[in-house]
């Protein structure tokens, strides 16, 4: 949950402020480069660990590997998009 929130509040400060389509955090002053600075070891490892994870068990399940790839990134997106809506 950690990585895909950074990547929207990274998203939501910075890009889709820009196009007006969120508004910035009014202490949100640093700018973005410490923000990628933050943001990208984290997503890095999160993904390198994610797959290192995942692979092992991709090769032991009898799916289609796009089925399980797919299924596995929604698996990992949900509980974030849930607590997103419910709070």
């Amino acid at each position: 949950m950690v990585p895909i929130f950074l990547l929207w509040y990274f998203a939501s400060n910075g890009p889709l402020a820009d196009l007006g389509w969120t508004q910035r955090e009014p202490t949100e002053n640093d700018g973005m480069l410490l923000w990628l600075v933050i943001i990208a070891p984290v997503v890095v490892a999160f993904t390198l660990l994610w797959w290192l994870a995942n692979y092992p068990v991709r090769r032991r399940i009898p799916l289609d590997s796009r089925l399980y790839w797919s299924a596995s990134a929604l698996v990992t997106v949900l509980p974030t998009f849930t607590l997103a809506v419910v709070l």
